[in-house]
């Protein structure tokens, strides 16, 4: 992928694009078989790739400069804006709906967040885009002060943008570098954003976690399915589901399965689709996932968990090992607190795994790992 932001040197996010993608996806399955120590008797399957090009569904654009002349990108080493509404990651209806946003901006008199000064309203852009085109945009503010002029001016912005499905309003009124915040205002009838995996019609929420890469995010669903099928599964859990991606996907008639998620956000979606799919015996849950496994009576054929960047953590991977579970399927973001995982695992032995190149020309990764207990 050829990108004129990084030949310029304005933007160096992608810090492996100029290597071959090839030579990337070898070099990403070497790094997580060293740092989970080769472990032997490991099947592993070939790398799943993705488009070099094209493949994010969601911009997190950074709005700074002016009223008149804002721009979506991301900030400089001084705080200053870099406008990368080119951005060769987002595919076609996304990057078709950054232009209007920008003249949004300046219609609704939204004056850009200046962080050396800490001055102005608007801080972030959040855009998602559907497999099928639709969009949900999320206007990240300071305050309240503007959002008066946000929903004046939102029919002209829908009429731009015709397949604007979902909009809201962030309030984020900390100066740090947080993304959004926890008051989110819904600005349009429709609540969820249909994102269509593998036929299923999951329902994104502005707070809800997915995957950034949906073909890639299909290939995972597929993999966890296919190896639960062959151990003819009749129970699962699905710990950290967000908007039930594997506990929907693990759905079928004779197959109970719960998702748990902090979320109550993501529970709500992840029920929709349950409901509209008429998937049998899902339940899905909103609490804590180590606190919902340590109060639990009996365990299931296999326990899917899918953490945030920092693992489990000693007190679920200790309950995984004592549990008796005799599956798990675990779905990390970081080779090493999945190692520190497994170190606290130690009967549940990795048996087959896959990398899944979920975040092309970055030094980040996806592996799946299915633990069978010896």
């Amino acid at each position: 992928m050829r990108c004129g932001y990084f030949d310029a040197g304005v933007c160096r996010s992608c810090t492996l694009l100029a290597v071959p993608y090839p030579e990337q996806v070898d070099a990403q399955q070497r790094h997580v078989r060293t740092v989970l120590g080769d472990p032997v008797g490991v099947t592993w399957l070939p790398t799943v790739t993705s488009a070099e090009a094209g493949f994010r569904n969601k911009a997190k654009m950074v709005v700074a400069g002016t009223v008149d002349a804002p721009t979506l990108g991301i900030l400089d080493g001084h705080g200053h804006g870099v406008d990368l509404q080119g951005c060769p990651l987002y595919p076609p209806a996304l990057t078709a709906a950054l232009a209007p946003l920008a003249a949004f901006v300046s219609e609704a008199r939204l004056v850009p967040y200046d962080v050396p000064t800490r001055t102005g309203e608007l801080k972030h852009l959040l855009v998602t885009a559907s497999p099928d085109g639709d969009l949900m945009v999320r206007f990240v503010l300071r305050s309240t002060e503007a959002l008066a002029r946000v929903r004046k001016h939102l029919p002209s912005l829908r009429a731009a943008l015709p397949h604007l499905v979902v909009a809201s309003v962030n309030v984020q009124p900390v100066h740090a570098a947080v993304l959004e915040g926890e008051r989110e205002i819904l600005l349009t009838e429709r609540e969820t954003l249909r994102m269509r995996v593998n036929g299923l019609d999951l329902h994104l929420r502005p707070r809800s976690f997915f995957q950034t890469n949906t073909e890639v995010a299909a290939a995972l669903y597929r993999q966890a399915v296919a190896w639960a099928d062959e151990a003819q599964v009749t129970s699962a859990w699905d710990l950290y589901c967000g908007v039930g991606g594997f506990a929907l996907h693990l759905a079928r008639a004779g197959r109970r399965v719960v998702g748990v998620e902090t979320s109550a956000e993501a529970v709500a979606s992840a029920e929709v689709t349950a409901r509209d799919a008429g998937l049998p015996g899902t339940r899905f849950l909103a609490g804590d996932a180590t606190a919902f496994a340590l109060a639990a009576h009996d365990v299931p054929d296999l326990v899917v968990v899918n953490p945030p960047r920092r693992g489990l953590g000693e007190p679920l991977s200790r309950w995984l090992e004592a549990s008796g579970v005799p599956r798990v399927l675990y779905s990390s973001c970081h080779a090493g607190s999945l190692a520190r995982d497994l170190a606290h695992m130690p009967s549940l032995r990795p048996v087959r795994a896959q990398v899944l190149d979920m975040f092309p020309h970055t030094l980040h990764h996806e592996v799946l790992t299915l633990l069978e207990r010896t």
